[in-house]
């Protein structure tokens, strides 16, 4: 069964605020079995148009993946992203 994932475009507006995103965050997503992969790091946008921060969470399978992104609790914690950061957001299934 393919992987899914979610993967995230992050330009950070308020640093303090997002940090407490990402604390509250990472507990739900690996409780859907997520697994970062990508977060943050050095990164350079080859072509196109992009934002600052990268990260790609794998999940079992696609279905989980959408699962977690929908999770209540998680998208409470996610109106503090929206809050202090632009992103872009795409659930993805891999091959």
């Amino acid at each position: 069964m393919p992987k899914g994932y979610i993967i995230a475009h992050i330009s950070v507006r308020d640093p303090e605020g997002y940090r407490e995103y990402v604390e509250r965050d990472t507990p739900i997503l690996e409780g859907h079995g997520g697994r970062f992969v990508v977060r943050g790091g050095t990164s350079e946008t080859v072509e196109g148009e992009s934002l600052d921060r990268h990260v790609v969470i794998e999940f079992p399978d696609y279905e989980t993946a959408r699962r977690a992104y929908h999770d209540p609790a998680y998208q409470e914690v996610a109106e503090i992203r929206r809050r202090t950061a632009t992103s872009s957001i795409v659930l993805v299934e891999g091959t």
